[in-house]
């Protein structure tokens, strides 16, 4: 769920010279139509079990690879792994993968009930299983957040969020299993600022990671569209280049130590940090954290708060005891997120439910 902005503006503007407005258009697309695209893709939730869907598929997850399968029966939905999306380099034990079935599990189970579908949320190993009779619609206050969270990956206004809305958002994700330790005071925010820069370092120097990051990246409208998954540029406020050129861009802009002072300056403007840590380390408790953090987010969304995560402390494995020392848990931290007040940014994109469905 970590994602990187890629400084490519001077190059941008220089190939958009050389090769005339049309022909950039036509190898970019446009951000007028992302963001029809984007619109239908949030449009209002119906009764028809697609749709519910759909609304899972908003969820957060890693690198924005949606890596997971729907399986629609008469009375049940069923959400497993993909594992044709892992991300070996970033993620060798599928961690986020699972993380990112347990954020789909819960965006599932709110649009399944505001469809009429009530019902329960079941995991079994690796799979989450939703069992449901058609009812009367009961709508959580957290549906209409659903269409406006998003991973905000730019600085914030530095502000501090009410003593009140935090404890709201401790309450929202809390998940047996789960714990969840909010970071608002400005030590701890330091030094785990010093863990994601030491951790965002490690991972730039790492061929494979840098490799496997590329792959994901979006470069702009186009591209994004036609994948319908990715790590799409204009989402993190880069600007559109074409894919050949943004890759080329990328080998050559993306520095390290750009990078590293990014991530401080943005972490130094944001308002708290959250840290969640499963009781266990296997499938079934991080789906729970998924879901933990989703909630946390959807409820963050409605409370008018931004949201970005900056996991390099929990993906560099080495880095993982000393966060776990400064948030004061024994178990292994699972996610980091920064959250405060901030701008909004275009959507990322997302496949069509066709293409995440098993027969």
């Amino acid at each position: 769920m970590n994602r990187r902005q890629i400084l490519l503006g001077a190059g941008g503007a220089l190939a958009a010279a050389a090769c005339g407005t049309g022909a950039w258009r036509a190898a970019t697309g446009t951000m007028s139509s992302y963001n029809d695209y984007s619109a239908r893709l949030r449009a209002p939730l119906s009764s028809d079990i697609a749709d519910v869907i759909r609304y899972a598929t908003l969820a957060a997850n890693s690198h924005n690879t949606q890596p997971w399968r729907f399986r629609v029966s008469r009375d049940a939905i069923e959400i497993g792994p993909d594992v044709s999306r892992r991300t070996p380099a970033v993620d060798p034990d599928d961690h986020h993968l699972f993380v990112s079935l347990g954020c789909a599990a819960a965006n599932l189970a709110i649009a399944a009930a505001a469809a009429g579908y009530q019902g329960e949320l079941a995991i079994d190993g690796q799979t989450i299983r939703y069992d449901f009779v058609k009812g009367v619609p009961h709508e959580d206050r957290l549906l209409a957040a659903i269409v406006r969270r998003q991973s905000t990956r730019t600085a914030y206004d530095g502000r501090a969020v009410p003593s009140s809305d935090l404890s709201a958002l401790q309450s929202a994700a809390a998940m047996p299993g789960v714990d969840l330790a909010l970071v608002t005071d400005s030590a701890r925010i330091a030094a785990i600022r010093d863990l994601v820069v030491a951790g965002n370092d490690t991972q730039m120097r790492d061929v494979a990671f840098m490799r496997e990051l590329k792959r994901w990246i979006r470069f702009n409208p186009h591209s994004a569209m036609m994948t319908g998954d990715g790590l799409f540029a204009a989402a993190s406020g880069n600007p559109s280049l074409p894919t050949a050129l943004g890759g080329v861009a990328f080998d050559r802009l993306f520095d390290a130590a750009a990078e590293n002072d990014k991530y401080a300056r943005q972490i130094a403007s944001s308002a708290g940090l959250v840290v969640f840590a499963a009781e266990r380390a296997d499938p079934s408790h991080w789906i729970r954290v998924g879901q933990a953090c989703q909630r946390f987010a959807l409820k963050a969304t409605r409370l008018g708060l931004k949201l970005a995560f900056i996991n390099q402390p929990v993906e560099v494995a080495s880095l993982r005891p000393e966060l776990a020392r400064v948030v004061g848990t024994t178990r292994r931290p699972d996610l980091v997120l920064r959250f405060g007040y901030g701008p909004a940014l275009p959507f990322a994109p997302r496949r069509p439910v066709s293409q995440v469905l098993s027969s």
